[in-house]
């Protein structure tokens, strides 16, 4: 693998002269630059210049921003712009701490699962077992031998936070509840959260049972992104079940119209918590606070890290689906070019006003040589700012070269004797 560092002369290195003055404005106006094409330039003499940064350097954006992030009065917090993946700023976000209710987000996941591969619907009755009914700590109040439905239920777990509600559904899909807790920490493993592990579907206190901020903004940005349909519940003010009336205990749904959900949890030993998210345009920004001493306070935290993203960060579409892939000299091939890019659309958070400032920096190997399959990964594309990198993605082929035959491969050695 050949480092290419960013260098005016370097023959694949992705530069700002590559992205041309009608794109940079576009990243600052409309967000949605195109990318230019190049084939790669013949090689110049080595730089005495350093290799390029590798991907577990990434950083918080806002290590970038001029503004600091406020001052938070919490055992742990992290806030995500949701539309890019990249964490803005946090504190101690792979501490292990106790999730509470926040527990319950999995418990949705792993139900709103059910309810897409067709295993549970919406109108379908659930049974309430003695061991649901008599779960303590918050409750929906459900009765054994009185119907409800899983969309009630789901109601009631999500608006009123109800334990009992919790085991019911998780009886539903797993037949017992410790079965779900298995199914609960398949899904942590898959979703790659490395701080977590589920004892129970409600978050009860238990020693083994533990999360991290970050693990819990991951989480949650899935639950928004893969089940939307569903999210609706977490915007829900207030449920009415068994001529019982409660509110949502997320404060921030009726103090910013900008706000749609997300849940809250509360123990003794956890202290307040609150995962808590907002639209502002087409900007989706997730904060997570644990351990804070009062409702008012996680509420309070939790708006200001939301206040402080949305104004002073902007979100830019680099590339997408529609646009074209940088062109690159294959050799030993059917095809002279191949196409390398991002395998999926890519959106980078940035400090506002900054977008212009972006490096993109390619490492890649050279030279090509056929075959290529497409989607195969030929190195790494990181986005800089300031000499940091806040994104890295895979550098692939778009369309599939097959290898040439034996006068075709003969040419192109030849022509790389002169290269």
């Amino acid at each position: 693998m050949k480092n290419l560092p960013y260098s005016a002369h370097s023959p694949v290195v992705f530069t700002r002269r590559l992205l041309s003055g009608a794109v940079l404005s576009a990243m600052l106006a409309a967000s949605m630059p195109a990318w230019a094409q190049q084939q790669q330039a013949p090689a110049a003499a080595p730089a005495a210049t350093a290799p390029a940064p590798s991907a577990s350097a990434v950083v918080p954006v806002g290590d970038v921003s001029a503004v600091p992030a406020p001052t938070i009065a919490a055992k742990a917090w992290i806030v995500m712009d949701v539309n890019s993946g990249q964490t803005l700023a946090a504190s101690n976000p792979d501490m292990k701490v106790e999730p509470a209710s926040l527990t319950k987000i999995m418990t949705a996941y792993v139900v709103f699962n059910a309810l897409d591969e067709k295993r549970l619907t919406l109108e379908q009755t659930v049974p309430v077992s003695e061991h649901a009914w008599r779960t303590g700590g918050s409750r929906m109040f459900i009765e054994p031998r009185k119907p409800v439905t899983v969309d009630e239920l789901n109601q009631g777990m999500i608006v009123q936070s109800g334990n009992d509600a919790s085991v019911a559904l998780a009886e539903a899909v797993g037949g017992s509840e410790s079965a779900f807790a298995s199914l609960m920490n398949q899904e942590a493993e898959r979703l790659g959260l490395k701080n977590t592990h589920f004892m129970n579907a409600t978050g009860l206190p238990d020693p083994q049972h533990m999360t991290s901020t970050r693990d819990l903004a991951i989480l949650s940005s899935h639950l928004i992104t893969d089940h939307p349909d569903f999210f609706h519940y977490y915007k829900q003010k207030s449920y009415t079940y068994n001529k019982i009336t409660q509110p949502n205990r997320n404060r921030l749904l009726w103090a910013d119209p900008s706000v749609d959900g997300m849940k809250t949890g509360h123990t003794d030993s956890a202290g307040y918590c609150l995962v808590s998210t907002a639209v502002r345009g087409d900007r989706r920004i997730l904060v997570v606070v644990v351990g804070t001493d009062s409702e008012a306070t996680r509420a309070e935290e939790s708006l200001k890290l939301l206040n402080w993203s949305f104004q002073n960060f902007d979100t830019v579409k680099l590339f997408d689906k529609s646009q074209p892939g940088i062109d690159v000299r294959v050799w030993e091939g059917t095809a002279e070019i191949v196409k390398l890019g991002p395998p999926n659309p890519v959106s980078i958070a940035v400090p506002r006003g900054k977008a212009g400032d972006l490096k993109p920096v390619a490492q890649r190997t050279d030279p090509l040589i056929a075959p290529l399959a497409k989607g195969q990964q030929v190195g790494t594309l990181q986005f800089t700012l300031d000499g940091k990198v806040l994104r890295s993605e895979p550098l692939v082929v778009q369309d599939a070269v097959e290898r040439a035959g034996f006068f075709g491969r003969m040419v192109d050695t030849v022509k790389r004797w002169f290269e």
